[in-house]
């Protein structure tokens, strides 16, 4: 059974870079939306008078917290008619339908073998949810979690600082940014591409693991294919597809 369609609210919003925003949303209709880390809404928006071309949906990147209010970060993408919608026509103060939480896209309640969570861009979303629900209620998983996060540029890496802080705070967090146009990187960064990342990591210590993949179609393509060929079966590999 299909999810009804609620009302969100739009109670702030913020400039991350140059071509992605932050939108918090309250949902007016329950005082705890809750939801689990890694889940996503779908957006009914005015672009289109067919309903499945009016569909977007983005994973939650705030972490369930017991209140209304939830985070989307969204990038504007060349003319994409939904995101042009959010960024040139949704205000503070504005209502949006939508549909959620949904997915199975989430982390088990015992993480039993090392994690290796794969993104590019927004895609940093629902792991940014998971390791900020781990943290909050103060879980400590069994094996170790990282998170390998790929973008052109320092400027286009979202929530450092809070990854970089999480990763100083939490034995068992790992935060790999790896920057494909930075001619230098700082210490614990890559320059390149997450393939390599990964590959090296399991390189220098091969051992169960499993694997989420959040991304565009290629990346996730591609991640797919070398992680078989490191010997892994593809069920352990679990993935949210972009696009």
């Amino acid at each position: 059974m299909l999810e009804p369609w609620k009302i969100g609210k739009v109670i702030r919003i913020e400039n991350e870079t140059q071509s992605t925003r932050r939108f918090w949303i309250e949902i007016p209709a329950t005082q705890n939306f809750e939801f689990v880390s890694g889940q996503f809404v779908t957006l009914d928006l005015p672009i289109h008078e067919q309903k499945n071309k009016r569909w977007r949906s983005y994973s939650i990147a705030s972490a369930p917290d017991g209140t209304n209010v939830i985070e989307l970060v969204i990038v504007l993408l060349e003319g994409g008619a939904g995101t042009n919608y959010l960024f040139n026509h949704i205000n503070v103060g504005d209502e949006l339908t939508f549909r959620g939480p949904l997915g199975k896209f989430t982390l088990p309640e015992n993480i039993e073998t090392d994690t290796f969570l794969i993104c590019t861009g927004t895609g940093i979303a629902p792991f940014r949810s998971m390791i900020s629900y781990l943290d909050n209620n103060n879980l400590q998983p069994q094996k170790n979690i990282h998170i390998i996060f790929g973008c052109r540029t320092l400027q286009d890496a979202l929530y450092k600082n809070e990854l970089n802080e999480l990763q100083k705070k939490l034995p068992y967090f790992f935060y790999h940014p790896v920057f494909s146009r930075e001619a230098e990187v700082c210490e614990g960064a890559y320059k390149g591409y997450v393939h390599a990342v990964y590959e090296k990591l399991l390189q220098e210590n091969k051992q169960p693991a499993h694997f989420y993949l959040c991304g565009w179609k290629n990346m996730i393509d591609e991640a797919k294919e070398k992680i078989v060929a490191m010997g892994y079966d593809k069920k352990a590999i679990h993935l949210e597809l972009y696009g």
